[in-house]
């Protein structure tokens, strides 16, 4: 596990989170996708995360 990593996924959902609220209040659906992407690659970082550490876990 790295915490680096995670670190950066939990950064780039909270800027996704933001991204979008910003495409709804501005009413620009281009940000709002853009911010849901961003939130979608983060859960896919932390997915890879948690996978790391269940297979260091089996191996340990």
């Amino acid at each position: 596990m790295s915490i680096e990593d995670r670190i950066k996924a939990t950064g780039k959902n909270i800027e996704g989170k933001v991204q979008e609220m910003v495409g709804e209040i501005t009413g620009n659906p281009q940000d709002k996708a853009e911010g849901k992407e961003k939130q979608a690659q983060a859960q896919v970082e932390h997915s890879v995360e948690n996978m790391k550490d269940n297979i260091k876990k089996a191996i340990d």
